[in-house]
C-alpha cells in the first residue's frame, strides 16, 4: 500500500487516526500505542504478509541482544548482533549479487536465486545497529517492548526512513501529546499536502519523459540524453522530497516528529555540503558508525582519503545490489576527495559557480545511478559529451535557420525540445527558492495558504488513478 494511493489516503489513514485519538483518549498512551503498532504491521503486511514473522523477530532479537549488551558491555556479543542483522540484509539484497559475481569470475554461468526482499529492510537494518552500538556505548535508557517495536515498525518512516536515533523517537512515544497538538497537525497536513504534490504532479510528470530515453539509451542524441539526465535529477528530488515530507507530516498527525531529511539538496555549495543536505539520516549513519569508526580525520589526510572512499562506496552498495551504484558511490567518494583536496589549497569560488559546479557533478552521477547498467550509462555520458555530436530535434525554435557549426538537427523519438527548457526553469526554482520547512517557520494559515494547498490537493487527487512507488522505496 503505497502513501499516495486512495486506499492509504482515504481508508487506512484516516481509520488508524480516528482509532489512535479515540482510544488516547478514551484508554489512555499505552492503549493508543498499541493501535498505532497494530496499525504499522498491518501496513507492513499489506505489503506481503510472509514477512511479518521476519519483522517482528527481528524487533525481538534486537530488544533482547540489546539488553545484553546494556548490562555487559560485551563487544562480542554488539559484533554478533551487527552480524546477524547484515546477514539478513546480504542474504536477502545482496545474494544474487555476489553469487552472480563470483560464478561469472569462475567462467560459470548464474541462474538468479527467487528471493524478494522485505520491504524497507535497508533503512530497519541500519536504524537496528545503530540501536545496538549505541547500546555498547552506554547511550540507550531501559526500553519497553511497545516503544521499541514501535521505534523500529512505525509506519511513516518504516520503508524508506528517515534512519532515526532512538534517543529522537522513543521519548516522543512514552510522552503524552503535546500541548501544542493542533499546530502540529496542521503542519503535518502541509507537509502531507505538499509531499504528496511534489509526488504524483511532479515527480512522475517527469519520470514519463525520463523513463522512455533511459530505457532505450541506443537511440538517444545529444538533447534527449541531457533532457534525461537533468529530468532524472528532479524525478528523484522531488519524489524523495516528497516522501520525506509525506512520512514527516504523517507523523505529525500522531503528535510525533521526525527529523528532517532532505534540506533542499541542489541548492549546495559544495559535495559535502550536498551530503548534509541530501538524505541526511543516511549520511548521519555513514558517519558516525562507518566513517569515524574507520578512523575518520583522526589518522591523517591519506587515511581520512580512505575512508572517506570507502564510505561512499559502502553507501553506494547500500542503495542497490549493482556495479551501477558502486560506481555512483565511488564517484561520489572520488568528488568528496578532491573538495578536501581543494580546501587545503585556500582558494574559494564564487557561491554562484561553486553551486553550478556541484550541480553539474551530482546531475552527471545520477545517470549511473539510473541506467540499467554500467554500458549503458557509458553510452549516455558520452552523448552528453558530444560523442555523437550535437544534435537537436527539428523545429526547435527555428534554430535550424541560425546554421550554427557542428549542430545539427534531426526528429527525436523521445522529445520535441521544448522539455529541456520547461526542466531547467524547474531545475532553477529549485535552487532558488527556500523549501517547505523554512516556510513553516513562519506558516500563517493566510488566505494565500488555503488557496495554494487547496489548489495542491485537488492536482493531487486528480492523479492518484495510478499511483506508482517512490523511488526510495526500492533500495
Amino acid at each position: 500500500m503505497l502513501f499516495n494511493s486512495p486506499q492509504f489516503l482515504l481508508l487506512f489513514l484516516p481509520i488508524t487516526l480516528g482509532l489512535f485519538y479515540f482510544v488516547h483518549a478514551r484508554f489512555g498512551r499505552q492503549k493508543a500505542l498499541v493501535i498505532l503498532a497494530a496499525a504499522s504491521v498491518a501496513f507492513y503486511g499489506m505489503w506481503d504478509y510472509r514477512f511479518i514473522p521476519l519483522l517482528l523477530g527481528s524487533v525481538g532479537f534486537n530488544l533482547f541482544v540489546g539488553k545484553l549488551i546494556s548490562g555487559s558491555r560485551s563487544k562480542a556479543i554488539l559484533i554478533f548482533g551487527i552480524a546477524i542483522n547484515l546477514g539478513l540484509l546480504c542474504f536477502f539484497k545482496y545474494a544474487n549479487f555476489f553469487l552472480e559475481n563470483i560464478t561469472a569470475a569462475m567462467g560459470h554461468s548464474f541462474n538468479a536465486l527467487n528471493i524478494a526482499l522485505p520491504l524497507g529492510l535497508s533503512f530497519i537494518t541500519f536504524q537496528k545497529i545503530a540501536y545496538l552500538t549505541d547500546c555498547y556505548r552506554g547511550k540507550v535508557d531501559k526500553v519497553d517492548f511497545l516503544s521499541f517495536t514501535l521505534f523500529v515498525v512505525f509506519f511513516p518512516q518504516l520503508v524508506a526512513g528517515p534512519i532515526v536515533h532512538h534517543s529522537e523517537i522513543i521519548p516522543q512515544f512514552r510522552r503524552g501529546l503535546s500541548p501544542t497538538l493542533s499546530k502540529t497537525i496542521s503542519h503535518g497536513l502541509v507537509l502531507l499536502i505538499v509531499g504528496l504534490f511534489k509526488k504524483v504532479v511532479i515527480a512522475d510528470n517527469i519520470a514519463a519523459i525520463v523513463d522512455p530515453i533511459f530505457g532505450n539509451p541506443g537511440d538517444v542524441q545529444f538533447l534527449d540524453a541531457w533532457v534525461g539526465a537533468l529530468g532524472y535529477s528532479l524525478q528523484l528530488y522531488f519524489d524523495f522530497a516528497g516522501y520525506s515530507e509525506m512520512a514527516m507530516g504523517l507523523a505529525a498527525l500522531f503528535g510525533i516528529a521526525l527529523p528532517i531529511n532532505f534540506n533542499s539538496p541542489y541548492q549546495a555549495t559544495s559535495i559535502s555540503e550536498f551530503w548534509r543536505r541530501w538524505h541526511i539520516t543516511l549520511g548521519r549513519f555513514l558517519r558516525e558508525y562507518l566513517y569515524i569508526p574507520l578512523g575518520g580525520n583522526r589518522r591523517g589526510f591519506s587515511a581520512m582519503i580512505v575512508a572517506l572512499a570507502a564510505t561512499m562506496v559502502l553507501g553506494g552498495l547500500w542503495h542497490g545490489a549493482g556495479w551501477t551504484f558502486v560506481v555512483w558511490g565511488a564517484m561520489h567518494g572520488a568528488y568528496l576527495v578532491v573538495h578536501k583536496l581543494w580546501q587545503r589549497t585556500g582558494k574559494t569560488l564564487t557561491p554562484g559557480l561553486a553551486r553550478a559546479l556541484t550541480l553539474f557533478a551530482v546531475i552527471f552521477a545520477w545517470v549511473v545511478f539510473r541506467a540499467k547498467t554500467l554500458s549503458d550509462a557509458v553510452h549516455l555520458w558520452s552523448v552528453m559529451l558530444g560523442g555523437k555530436g550535437v544534435v537537436l530535434p527539428k523545429g526547435l525554435f527555428a534554430l535550424e535557420a541560425l546554421n550554427v557549426p557542428g549542430v545539427s538537427f534531426q526528429n527525436s523519438p523521445f522529445i520535441n525540445g521544448i522539455e529541456f527548457f520547461v526542466l531547467l526553469l524547474v531545475l532553477l526554482f529549485t535552487v532558488s527558492r527556500s523549501n517547505i520547512h523554512e516556510e513553516l517557520r513562519r506558516f500563517v494559515p493566510t488566505r494565500r495558504w488555503r488557496i495554494g494547498l487547496t489548489g495542491m490537493s485537488a492536482a493531487a487527487l486528480i492523479s492518484l488513478g495510478n499511483p506508482s512507488s517512490f523511488l526510495y522505496w526500492t533500495f
